[in-house]
């Protein structure tokens, strides 16, 4: 097997069989979040939605220095020095680019629409005064002011918490000192201000700057000068290791605890930092000028989340209101609907609540099914399934429930999510010691006239309600024995402890899915050989794991058509001489979030629609296929499969939302020919919208 380390980067070996078409997964990623930019940037974008987007920009890049970045850092070596120093280049052109949108486009965009964004200095007398009494009632009393000096020890500095600081002088001491009051997250950080603004428009001040211009409040007597506006953000990656000798829960609560004393890895200060604070703060934790951003607009465009919520429909895209799957609306049944056929729901084009959440909020309640089972990876804070699953195991239905309490950023919920389970009865399980359980399973077992039925739903996506409306995912719904056999033995495979199953239809990793999906682009390779109908198209989130590009080279050199649709980061670099050739990647960026895997294979046969295709959770990387339990399913019902086809075909036909992959590395951004309509023009997430409401009607 071609392995990876742990940090994403290639060993030598693999390193030069695959150098002449391998692009650095960081700057790869880095290129992805570029595109995510563009969206703010491009003028066709609703004007809340740019706002929306120069948000995202920014939580993903802090996402990147959390885990990313902050791996590169450890075992400093000349090739990761020099890659750290190229991705500062590259970031830091974005920047500009992320802080000119703003400044020259979304805030005279927003201005000409009567919302006006302004500092301290720029708000009238009458709303500073307005601003100085919301200070005192709604902000000062959630202030802690702090110095530190010889007899106040250095204060605790958060993740990706902001910060004000200054020179403190007190003129009776002649001591200069440091002086830093922490900017509240939990407060809204755009102070809405009503004081001699017309009707119809509106004025917000950033929160750190009505702290500004009252810090003197929290200083009396005290002189304050170089206020410096700076945010940190810390090492987010960590390993846990499972002794087997503490718990498995212990050691994860400790892990969270531990994680917000882990390193700064990133010191970002807006224009004008005084260069004592500076050079005090770059000391005090120890980083390299390469780790301070001086950032040349906003420190923190997530604040915008909050402005692009404001309710103008007019400044936003339409909003869409998923519809209801056809064969679940069609019948007040779901299991009847099930056995009458496969089902494939399309998400947020077709509604998570009036499907999945209906499946399992129906199982909890009916008379005849005897167990209810899910994997749960993300699923939210205020979840509709534990609900269920608690209302299941309260009328006495064998309830489990495989959590992964090692998701990131979501460890505390899922805790909190096991433990209100347990008490109400429901067998709670961590998966399988040393692997992450990645896989998106829900199993209901029905004791009907001839005998226990297996339903279950397979997924693409979290069971996440807030996410589901956001990010496209597909998800199948059967009986077939075939899989329900499969997933059921799955299951005792992560509650009990055994080998892992050998599943007959199911591709389950890390046991069985490389090497099945090896052997379908080798025989894609042998029917190409054999003159017989040949094609891959494959959709996932990102491709890294060496082995499949390499597959995927050969494919390619021996004549095979390969699309990629490939939403972030891609290795893969298409288009050389002799080797990617037949290789073509495409990005697809819009209002909702490409989530879904599918694969597509010829297998021989001229139609598509004849050809196999499949689902699941895992993308194309070394971790899903080595370390985590991903499950991918065949789509064998014709309706499923000309569903999926009809799906693909929108994604590599998109002129609109569409990027390609260039040989040289670079993405280029597509735009529809003059006179074209449709897909072309429209993009995919319209056409299927519009495509969905056709199918409704």
């Amino acid at each position: 097997m071609i392995s990876i380390g742990d940090d994403g980067v290639l060993n030598k070996e693999v390193s030069q069989s695959l150098s002449d078409v391998w692009i650095d997964r960081d700057l790869s990623w880095l290129d992805f979040n570029d595109r995510v930019l563009a969206e703010a940037i491009d003028e066709r974008t609703p004007l809340l939605e740019r706002a929306k987007f120069l948000a995202i920009y920014t939580a993903n890049l802090d996402e990147f220095f959390m885990k990313r970045v902050a791996v590169l850092r450890k075992g400093y070596t000349p090739e990761r020095t020099r890659l750290i120093a190229t991705l500062r280049e590259k970031l830091l052109s974005s920047l500009e680019r992320q802080a000119d949108c703003f400044k020259n486009k979304l805030l005279p965009g927003l201005a000409a629409h009567g919302i006006h964004l302004r500092r301290w200095d720029d708000l009238t007398h009458a709303q500073q005064e307005e601003a100085r009494a919301y200070f005192d009632s709604e902000i000062s009393p959630a202030l802690t002011p702090l110095v530190f000096d010889p007899a106040h020890p250095f204060p605790f500095l958060s993740n990706l918490s902001t910060s004000l600081a200054f020179l403190l002088r007190d003129e009776d001491k002649e001591a200069v000192t440091y002086a830093r009051v922490k900017v509240p997250s939990g407060l809204k950080q755009w102070v809405a201000l009503q004081a001699g603004v017309p009707h119809g428009q509106r004025v917000f001040a950033p929160l750190h700057e009505v702290i500004r211009g009252n810090v003197q409040k929290l200083y009396g007597g005290m002189t304050l000068t170089g206020p410096t506006l700076f945010r940190v953000t810390r090492d987010a990656e960590f390993e846990i290791e499972e002794d087997g000798e503490a718990g498995l829960r212990e050691v994860v609560q400790e892990q969270v605890r531990k994680r917000r004393y882990e390193p700064v890895v990133r010191l970002e200060f807006t224009p004008g930092a005084d260069p004592t604070i500076r050079e005090m703060l770059r000391e005090r934790f120890d980083l390299s000028p390469a780790d301070i951003y001086d950032l040349p607009g906003e420190l923190d465009y997530t604040s915008l989340f909050q402005i692009s919520s404001l309710p103008l429909p007019s400044l936003k895209d339409t909003q869409w209101t998923p519809l209801t799957p056809a064969a679940i609306e069609s019948t007040h049944d779901i299991f009847a609907a099930i056995r009458s056929g496969d089902i494939l729901v399309h998400h947020p084009y077709e509604s998570f609540e009036d499907s999945v959440e209906h499946f399992i909020a129906t199982a909890s309640k009916d008379p005849h099914t005897v167990a209810v089972k899910m994997t749960a990876y993300r699923i939210g804070d205020d979840t509709p399934f534990v609900k269920s699953l608690v209302k299941a195991a309260e009328s006495g239905k064998q309830v489990a429930c495989v959590i992964e309490i090692k998701a990131r950023f979501d460890e505390e919920r899922n805790l909190h999510w096991a433990e209100e389970l347990e008490r109400v009865g429901a067998h709670v399980t961590f998966g399988v010691q040393g692997l992450k359980t990645h896989a998106k399973l829900a199993l209901v077992v029905r004791q009907e006239p001839s005998g226990l039925r297996s339903y279950v739903h397979i997924g693409t996506g979290n069971y996440h309600v807030r996410t589901a409306r956001l990010y496209v995912d597909f998800g199948l719904f059967t009986c077939d024995p075939k899989l329900t056999r499969d997933v059921v033995n799955l299951f005792h495979y992560l509650t009990g402890r055994s080998h892992a199953p050998n599943c007959s239809e199911l591709l389950v990793a890390p046991s069985t899915m490389r090497r099945r999906f090896l052997e379908l682009v080798g025989r894609e390779i042998q029917n190409r050989r054999n003159n017989l109908p040949a094609r891959i198209v494959a959709k996932m989130n990102q491709l890294e794991d060496p082995e499949l590009i390499q597959a995927l080279c050969d494919a390619a050199q021996a004549g095979v058509p390969v699309d990629l649709i490939v939403r972030g980061l891609c290795c893969l670099r298409p288009g050389v001489p002799q080797r990617t050739e037949n290789l073509r990647v495409r990005s697809i960026i819009g209002r909702f979030l490409e989530h879904s895997r599918v694969f597509h294979f010829a297998a021989g046969q001229e139609d598509p629609i004849n050809g196999e295709f499949y689902i699941g959770s895992a993308d194309w990387m070394y971790r899903n296929l080595s370390k985590r339990v991903e499950v991918v399913t065949p789509v064998f019902a014709r309706e499923g499969k000309e569903k999926l086809w009809g799906v693909l075909d929108i994604f590599l036909r998109d002129r609109r939302q569409a990027w390609l992959l260039n040989e040289n590395g670079t993405y280029s951004q597509l735009h529809p020919n003059e006179g074209v309509s449709g897909v072309e023009a429209t993009g995919t997430h319209a056409a299927l919208m519009e495509q969905a409401l056709r199918r409704a009607q």
